[in-house]
């Protein structure tokens, strides 16, 4: 996964939530001012309608004063933009869980919104309201196009000739772009249709959501005028290991007949098997498997990394581990106690047998260690048996 940075944010709301409904049902063109959808609330708390059967999940409209989160902030070689702070679909091992809370005391404190809403937020550990009260970015589009047109100091490096040479924007980087209030919020839309008439960007995109395929006339029209790489995030492709640890997500099988969707569509996808679980999903079988299943959907790349843990992340990494794999709860904790990444030696056992599998499918390896120098390596932890190369 990517690192986050934080955004200054106003004008804190209740927004509705997003109604169940199939793809097809959806429009295909979006205002980026959206006014239906961000009626003003006057500013007083009331109860939202749910989410399909994720009754327990709120949604949070805010003004975001940027999008773009620059290199130097991020810490990251590409540009950064997350619609969403928070994300419903609370995979166990998301590492991007503390920065939510902060953002969203920091919206509180700077609307003075009324106690009840305080109260509730109080009552959830961080880690839980992560993914049960998201911020909706509802401005997003109005932002990003402002940005662009200014090409001002920084961002003349998204521009640079020629067409696709200039620094990468990657959407999604902590939250996913088309989790479930993408339905029907539709700021991702809004973002790419701002980006299309653009020419001449580096765009990626990470999402596990089969929703992206609903965007296709836009992405075909962005991959047009610009250089677009579109990642399915997917780190099995057993339907019952998925569901123990990201249970609120699209099954593996969705995921893999959104990427032949989109490879159909003409457009660059493939995968991230981000992250790899020791002793979890890492075994040699499971990983040719998936490797196998992505090759025939069309995908033209994967990539893999081990988990990345920060201390924000483990609390709630922890919980499942305990839960679903108890034998393995020690060895993770030795392994991670001195710092978020796996051992060296471990990711370099994982790069040599991805590697080896894509030779052998025909998909190109993306580069896990080319990945990992973008976040940087974090203070190795115990030894946890390296994966052997073929």
């Amino acid at each position: 996964m990517f690192g986050i940075s934080l955004q200054p944010y106003t004008c804190l709301l209740l927004l509705p939530a997003p109604e169940s409904a199939s793809v097809s049902a959806f429009a295909t063109s979006v205002s980026s001012a959206q006014p239906s959808l961000f009626a003003e609330s006057g500013g007083s708390s009331r109860s939202l309608p749910v989410l399909g059967d994720q009754k327990d999940i709120r949604y949070l409209g805010v003004t975001a004063r940027s999008i773009l989160n620059p290199p130097e902030t991020t810490g990251m070689g590409f540009w950064s933009i997350n619609p969403y702070v928070g994300c419903a679909f609370g995979c166990a091992y998301c590492y991007a869980r503390a920065p939510h809370r902060y953002a969203l005391e920091r919206s509180l404190a700077a609307d003075g919104l009324d106690s009840a809403l305080a109260g509730d937020l109080a009552g959830l550990p961080a880690w839980l309201a992560f993914e049960r009260r998201v911020m909706v970015k509802r401005n997003a589009a109005d932002a990003l196009r402002r940005a662009l047109r200014s090409r001002a100091g920084r961002l003349r490096g998204l521009l640079a000739p020629p067409a696709g040479a200039g620094e990468a924007i990657v959407i999604g980087t902590a939250t996913d772009p088309y989790q479930p209030a993408e339905r029907r919020y539709r700021i991702t839309r809004a973002l790419l249709a701002v980006l299309a008439d653009v020419p001449g960007l580096t765009v990626g995109i990470i999402t596990k959501s089969p929703l992206v395929t609903r965007d296709i006339d836009v992405l075909r029209r962005l991959a047009d005028r610009s250089r677009l790489t579109i990642h399915l995030s997917l780190i099995t492709v057993d339907a019952a290991l998925a569901r123990r640890l990201e249970p609120r997500s699209p099954t593996p099988a969705a995921r893999l007949r959104a990427l032949a969707r989109l490879r159909e569509a003409g457009l660059d996808a493939g995968v991230y098997c981000m992250p790899v679980l020791p002793g979890i999903t890492d075994g040699r079988p499971a990983l040719a498997d998936l490797v196998r299943q992505v090759a025939r959907a069309g995908g033209t790349h994967v990539s893999a990394c081990a988990l990345r843990l920060p201390p924000a992340a483990r609390e709630r990494f922890f919980i499942v581990l305990r839960r679903e794999f108890p034998e393995l709860e020690q060895r993770y904790r030795s392994t991670w106690a001195r710092g978020p990444m796996a051992h060296p030696r471990y990711r370099e056992g994982l790069r040599r047998a991805i590697d080896a599998l894509c030779r052998r499918y025909g998909v190109r390896a993306a580069g896990p260690g080319d990945f990992e120098r973008t976040i940087g390596a974090g203070p190795a932890g115990t030894q946890m048996e390296p994966l052997e190369s073929e």
